[in-house]
């Protein structure tokens, strides 16, 4: 079974646009909120230029490469965890996923709109992160509840051990942080985490969508994001999404190579 990542993020900062770059699935990306309802899914193939220098030495009948089922899922908003807009609809998808791709706007254009009114990833990506974390902090007190009378009263070790884990969960999230900044470290410990299936404990890979200009290096507004997730235990993707989709669009890879190289990139955002 390959691996599942959800793409995530506030409705019109490119999700499906990206989705499309990555799956060449044409979900409908448009001007408007919740544009996508439904989750589409895509599987891709993930380059790897080592499994074709192992095929040219081993000569098989059949080169078979890893694929990544990609979800595009349904726009959040402010309030999802108590069931606005698309809420339930919307973290029920991704709690299947098994890792996240966050998608925040980083670029200006009058002629998109964005529904907080003004760019800025650092809110942004804080609505998202505080709508997973008050969905998680619901699931750990509800699990709480459950087993703290084995665990103080019945004697389960096991019990036990989980109450103290969903005790160090509750902490960080009453703090606004999320469930990955807690380190686990016993594998037991990590096998009872799993089992929650907290939203906030999924890796995640923030990627900012920039305009063509800020393709290479970003701009202000990746720096802020970059700053404000320091502390996280993720990566940073920079990627123009728009131009990625144009790229997308052509017919060889020489084409390509060769937009790629006008715009000051060795390889794509969609192949990183």
């Amino acid at each position: 079974m390959s691996l599942q990542c959800g793409i995530v993020g506030l409705p019109n900062v490119g999700k499906s646009t990206l989705f499309n770059c990555l799956s060449n699935a044409k979900a409908q990306a448009a001007n408007f909120p919740f544009c996508t309802i439904e989750p589409n899914v895509g599987v891709i193939t993930v380059p790897d230029d080592r499994l074709i220098k192992l095929a040219d030495i081993d000569k098989p009948e059949k080169v078979i490469p890893t694929t990544v089922e990609i979800v595009d899922i349904a726009g959040l908003v402010k309030g999802a965890s108590k069931g606005e807009g698309l809420g339930n609809k919307f973290l029920a998808n991704i709690r299947e996923t098994d890792a996240i791709i966050h998608v925040l706007r980083c670029f200006d254009d009058d002629n998109v709109t964005h529904v907080d009114g003004s760019v800025d990833p650092v809110r942004d990506k804080e609505i998202i992160d505080t709508e997973l974390q008050l969905k998680d902090l619901e699931t750990i007190e509800g699990r709480i509840a459950k087993v703290q009378k084995q665990a103080i009263a019945g004697g389960d070790k096991m019990a036990k051990r989980l109450f103290e884990i969903l005790a160090q969960y509750k902490a960080v999230l009453e703090q606004g942080k999320s469930a990955r900044t807690v380190v686990l470290e016993n594998k037991e410990d990590l096998k009872l985490a799993k089992e929650v299936f907290l939203l906030t404990d999924k890796p995640v890979l923030y990627v900012c969508n920039v305009d063509e200009a800020s393709a290479v290096s970003g701009n202000k507004y990746v720096e802020a994001l970059s700053q404000a997730i320091k502390d996280e235990n993720a990566e940073v993707l920079i990627v123009a999404a728009k131009t990625e989709s144009e790229i997308a669009e052509l017919d060889t890879y020489d084409e390509r190579q060769m937009f790629l190289e006008e715009i000051g990139l060795h390889e794509s955002g969609v192949a990183r």
